[in-house]
């Protein structure tokens, strides 16, 4: 899987983030982070499924395809990439998170720090 940056990407801030992944919409948006291991130990926001870049190839194939992405990494260019690839490649609803988890922590919304649990890695149903 190759990661290029390509044209401009959708883009979505994190207030609104959070704000679509609070309310009950129908089918839930995921909030995709695709930052490595030792970045997601630090902080991370709230309810995000964890898929760092570096694996992601191999979990590509089972991202939905049926409802809202947004994707997040640390500031919003890791993230762009991966936007551009999904979309590249069928997916239709995918959206950079725009200053990723540092505009996340930095806009006070809610955040979990330490090693991440195994569920955290798991695509919802």
């Amino acid at each position: 899987m190759t990661m290029r940056p390509g044209p401009s990407v959708p883009t979505i801030d994190v207030v609104s983030v959070d704000a679509r992944l609070k309310a009950v919409e129908e089918p839930a948006p995921l909030l995709l982070d695709v930052r490595e291991q030792s970045e997601l130990a630090v902080v991370r926001a709230e309810g995000a499924v964890l898929a760092p870049l570096s694996g992601l190839g191999a979990q590509v194939a089972s991202l939905p395809r049926d409802r809202p992405i947004f994707v997040i990494c640390a500031t919003g260019g890791r993230s762009a990439q991966v936007t551009g690839y999904l979309l590249a490649n069928g997916w239709t609803d995918v959206s950079n998170v725009q200053g990723g988890t540092t505009a996340w922590v930095q806009a006070g919304l809610p955040i979990r720090r330490g090693v991440p649990d195994a569920t955290e890695y798991e695509l919802p149903d």
